[in-house]
């Protein structure tokens, strides 16, 4: 078997939309899929059973963050990702690229690499194509992503274009030094917010024939319209027998929007996050469960929902533990929110699989959004 195996089973007749089954050597994938993001090898406050229970197939890991610590030869040492977070579904790493990226004055961005200091203790390191490539491989995921530079939004045109062919060859150095067989490489399209780039490296990086593709730079501050507009450009440049994955993207319109264009895979830190936080998602929209107005609502936080906290806890008490800083109450709005966004794809999937995607986007979003859309 190849490292991954893609097929497409349907295409929607009223939208880009498909399904489609992702085999790693770690199992099957149903798409389109949403990967919940364990950044340290963790998705946090879940452990893999939860994950398991709420329907995760493939979670995403964090090169930059993992190679900080505790070092991707520890974690070769232990025996690759999967058995030291004892995960033993699929798992894809990205490439460090957009943590980099993030950093800001931190880094510096040259041909060879990107030279940049810890978040963590400000110490000096180094990180190229060949590099990220060494970590991911000492890592071992099934998907491994090529390293890019992420343009910032906004950013002018000469500066995007730049950037834009520095991904493509970096891409091509990626593809040099990625020699483990048993372990996917992605490209991943740049090109800001400009329709011509993001066109160019869609085919410059499908000239290098990857057997996946991310689509990189979207959702770093520009209007979610915008978002949409380059998708309907960059997709129809994207192999249609290969997985498009929209990277750093899942909000729940975002995610519906996304597979109404062509997109079949999504990862976000967006349910994790805002739960740490007290938001959890509902199909009326998110809800700050932390308020005082739920202090004495002793319903769940979606009465029809089958996660395990709705299906045992009352708004009120998610709401004490998170307000006495009890651990319980994050790892409860979590698995609220993974279920939440798990589930919703499963229904995407019956709602392409019926060819009534588009009657469901507008049922949902005007629900999402509490009015017409």
């Amino acid at each position: 078997m190849r490292p991954v195996e893609f097929d497409v089973t349907y295409e929607s007749r009223n939208t880009w939309a498909r399904l489609g089954t992702l085999k790693t050597n770690h199992g099957v994938t149903q798409t389109p899929v949403f990967m919940p993001v364990g950044t340290q090898a963790t998705v946090k406050a879940t452990s893999p059973r939860e994950l398991v229970e709420v329907g995760a197939h493939i979670i995403l890991a964090n090169t930059y963050h993992l190679y900080l610590r505790p070092g991707h030869r520890l974690v070769e040492e232990s025996g690759g990702l999967h058995r030291f977070m004892a995960w033993n579904r699929s798992i894809l790493t990205d490439s460090g690229g957009f943590q980099v990226f993030s950093l800001g004055d931190l880094r510096k961005i040259t041909e060879e690499g990107v030279a940049f200091r810890s978040h963590l203790d400000g110490s000096k390191h180094f990180i190229s194509p060949e590099v990220s490539m060494e970590i991911q491989m000492a890592l071992g995921a099934d998907i491994a992503m090529a390293f890019d530079e992420c343009a910032p939004y906004p950013a002018d045109y000469q500066y995007t274009k730049d950037s834009t062919l520095l991904t493509s060859r970096w891409a091509r150095r990626c593809q040099a030094a990625h020699t483990r067989e048993e372990q996917a490489l992605f490209g991943i399209v740049q090109g800001g917010m400009y329709a011509d780039l993001r066109k160019q490296s869609a085919d410059d990086l499908v000239s290098l024939d990857f057997p996946g593709y991310g689509i990189g730079g979207l959702s770093v501050g520009e209007p979610k319209e915008l978002m949409y507009e380059l998708l309907e450009v960059t997709v129809p440049h994207l192999p249609k027998e290969k997985p498009r994955y929209l990277m750093g993207v899942g909000s729940p319109d975002c995610l519906i929007e996304g597979v109404s264009r062509g997109i079949d895979m999504f990862d976000c830190v967006l349910p994790t996050r805002i739960a740490r936080h007290g938001t959890v998602f509902t199909r009326n929209g998110t809800m700050t469960i932390r308020n005082a107005a739920y202090s004495r609502d002793f319903i769940p936080i979606e009465p029809e929902c089958e996660c395990y906290t709705c299906q045992h806890f009352s708004r009120a008490y998610i709401r004490h533990l998170l307000n006495t800083g009890e651990i319980l109450g994050v790892r409860l709005t979590t698995i609220h929110n993974l279920h939440f966004l798990l589930r919703l794809m499963e229904e995407i999937r019956e709602h392409i699989a019926g060819d009534t995607l588009p009657e469901f986007r507008t049922t949902f979003l005007g629900q999402y959004y509490g009015g017409e859309i």
